[in-house]
C-alpha cells in the first residue's frame, strides 16, 4: 500500500509538472507573432527561409500578426494624423454628407452609440479607385500615401504567403486578380468608456477578403478569439501594422490558413481612440473557392465558390459594407 501511495504522489506530480508546462506553453503560444516584413526577402537565404517559415505558422496557428518594417513610420503617423483630422476638424452635419445614398456609395459615414456598437466610422473605397472626402486638407493625401505602401506590402504578402503554402510567388494575386482588387478602408474613432452606451465597441466577427491591416493611435480594446479559443488583447507596437487573415484566403486554402474572429471592448479605454482597418479583397469578379491543392480524401471542400462580389452581399449588405459571409459559404457536413 505505502508503494501505492508514493506511486501515487509521484504521478500528482508529474501531472501538476506537465499542466505548469501546458500553461506556459498555452501562454507563449498566445502570445501574437511577430513578423519583420524585410526579412522575407532577404538576400541571405538562410534568413529568407527562416523568416517565411514563422510567417506560414503564424497564418496557421493564429490567422494574425504583427507586420514591421512596411510602411515607413512617418507614414503611418500622417496617416493616423490626418483620420484625426478628418473627425476634429469637420462637424458632424459634413460627416453626415456622406449617409448612405444608394448601393454603389463609394464613401459612407455612420454613427452608432447603443449596447451592440459604439463607434463613429467612415468607410471609403481605396481601390483599384481612391476615394476620401476632400476636406479637410490634410485628410486624403496623408492616407493615400499610407493606403499607396499598403498596397505594395499587400503585393509582397501575397507572394510570401504564397510561398508558404508552397506555390510559386504569384499564385495569390493571380487567384485574387489584386491589381484589380476591391480594397475599402474604415476609419474609426472609439469613444472613451465613460461616454459609451455599452461596453461594446464592435461586436466579434471575422472580415473578408485576403486580409485585414490595422493602425491605431493608442492601444485600446481590440481583442482577437486564438485558435485554442481564448481572448488576446492586442496590443501594437509603435511602428508596427496589424495583419489579420481574412475569410477568403481561409476559403481558397480550404481551411488551413483561417481568419480569426475578433472584437472591440470599450471597458478600459480612458481616451477616444482612432483606428483605421483596412480589408484588402479580391476583385469583385473574382470566384473564390477551395482550391484543388487543399482538397482531398481527408479533406473535401469546407466552402462553396462564389465571387467576391456576390459574397460580400449574400446577406443583404452593399459592396462597401464589406460584411462576412463566412458562415453562409460554409458547406454542409456530411457524415
Amino acid at each position: 500500500m505505502a508503494h501505492s501511495v508514493e506511486m501515487l504522489g509521484q504521478e500528482c506530480f508529474d501531472l501538476k509538472n506537465k499542466a505548469i508546462a501546458h500553461l506556459h506553453d498555452y501562454s507563449f503560444m498566445d502570445e501574437i507573432p511577430t513578423i519583420d516584413y524585410s526579412l522575407l526577402f532577404s538576400k541571405d537565404h538562410n534568413e529568407r527561409a527562416k523568416s517565411l517559415e514563422h510567417l506560414g505558422k503564424a497564418c496557421q496557428d493564429f490567422g494574425c500578426f504583427y507586420l514591421i518594417n512596411g510602411v515607413e513610420e512617418r507614414v503611418v503617423e500622417g496617416a493616423l494624423k490626418g483620420i484625426s483630422d478628418y473627425f476634429e476638424l469637420t462637424n458632424q452635419e459634413e460627416r453626415s454628407e456622406y449617409l448612405k445614398k444608394n448601393s454603389m456609395d463609394r464613401i459612407r459615414w455612420y454613427l452608432r452609440s447603443d449596447a451592440g456598437e459604439n463607434r463613429e466610422n467612415l468607410k471609403i473605397v481605396t481601390h483599384p479607385e481612391y476615394h476620401c472626402p476632400s476636406k479637410p486638407d490634410s485628410c486624403k493625401d496623408a492616407i493615400g500615401e499610407y493606403l499607396k505602401g499598403m498596397h505594395e506590402v499587400e503585393l509582397g504578402l501575397a507572394k510570401a504567403i504564397s510561398t508558404t503554402l508552397g506555390y510559386e510567388e504569384t499564385y495569390i494575386e493571380k487567384e485574387f486578380k489584386l491589381e484589380a482588387g476591391f480594397d475599402v478602408a474604415t476609419l474609426n474613432l472609439y469613444p472613451p468608456s465613460l461616454q459609451s452606451k455599452g461596453s461594446t465597441g464592435l461586436a466579434e466577427h471575422t472580415d473578408p477578403g485576403f486580409f485585414v491591416s490595422l493602425i491605431q493611435d493608442v492601444n485600446g480594446g481590440l481583442q482577437v478569439l486564438s485558435h485554442q479559443g481564448n481572448w488576446i488583447t492586442v496590443n501594437i507596437p509603435r511602428n508596427t501594422i496589424f495583419i489579420g487573415i481574412g475569410d477568403h484566403l481561409e476559403i481558397l486554402t480550404n481551411g488551413k490558413y483561417k481568419s480569426h474572429i475578433h472584437q472591440v471592448i470599450l471597458d478600459n479605454n480612458e481616451v477616444k481612440r482612432i483606428s483605421m482597418a483596412t480589408l484588402h479583397g479580391p476583385s469583385l469578379d473574382t470566384l473564390v473557392a477551395p482550391a484543388p491543392g487543399f482538397i482531398n480524401d481527408s479533406h473535401p471542400p469546407t466552402y462553396r465558390g462564389m465571387t467576391y462580389k456576390e459574397s460580400l452581399e449574400l446577406n443583404g449588405f452593399d459592396e462597401i459594407d464589406v460584411q462576412s459571409s463566412l458562415i453562409q459559404l460554409q458547406m454542409p457536413l456530411s457524415f
